[in-house]
C-alpha cells in the first residue's frame, strides 16, 4: 500500500560538530559544539533525543487513544549516548545509543509495559533506528521486561 507524506522538514548543516544548522523556515536555527570543548552550542546527539522523545511522545499519544487509555501528557526522558568503538582492524568507529524511560505512573506496571512496547513498534523513529542502534525500553525507570 502506497504511503502518504504527511510533512517534509528540510534543513541544511554547514561545517559539522563545530558548524550551524537550521531549518528553511528558521523554526530552527542552532550552533553546534562538540561535547566537552566548552564552547556554546548544541550537539546532534541532544537534537536527536528531543527529537526521539517528541515522536515518541506523539505514537504512545496515539496508541493509547486507539486503545482508549487516559495518559494525561506523556513524559518521555531519553538519552542518547554518543559511542567509540574499533572496526577489530584498528579503525576507530562511532555509533549511538540510545534509552527511553517512558513515565506512566497512573498505569499499572503491565498495561503501561504493553502500551509502550506497542508506541515502539508505531513511532517513526523506533522504526528508522531498528536494527541500526540500540535501544533500550524503560517505563518509570525499569526496563521494559521481555514480556512485554
Amino acid at each position: 500500500m502506497p504511503t502518504k507524506n504527511l510533512y517534509t522538514a528540510h534543513a541544511t548543516a554547514i561545517g559539522g560538530r563545530e558548524g550551524h544548522a537550521e531549518t528553511d523556515d528558521k523554526k530552527v536555527s542552532v550552533d553546534f559544539a562538540t561535547p566537552g570543548s566548552g564552547k556554546a552550542g548544541t550537539n546532534p546527539e541532544q537534537l536527536f533525543a528531543c527529537g526521539y522523545g517528541a515522536c515518541f511522545g506523539g505514537a504512545l499519544a496515539h496508541v493509547a487513544r486507539l486503545q482508549k487509555i487516559d495518559i494525561g501528557t506523556p513524559n518521555i526522558k531519553v538519552d542518547v549516548s554518543l559511542n567509540q568503538g574499533d572496526d577489530g582492524q584498528g579503525n576507530l568507529t562511532f555509533s549511538i545509543s540510545a534509552v527511553l524511560d517512558v513515565q506512566l505512573p497512573a498505569l499499572d506496571a503491565a498495561a503501561a509495559e504493553k502500551l509502550v512496547a506497542t508506541a515502539h513498534t508505531v513511532c517513526p523513529y523506533s522504526k528508522a533506528t531498528k536494527g541500526n542502534i540500540d535501544v533500550q525500553l524503560r517505563v518509570n525507570s525499569r526496563p521494559l521486561s521481555k514480556a512485554a
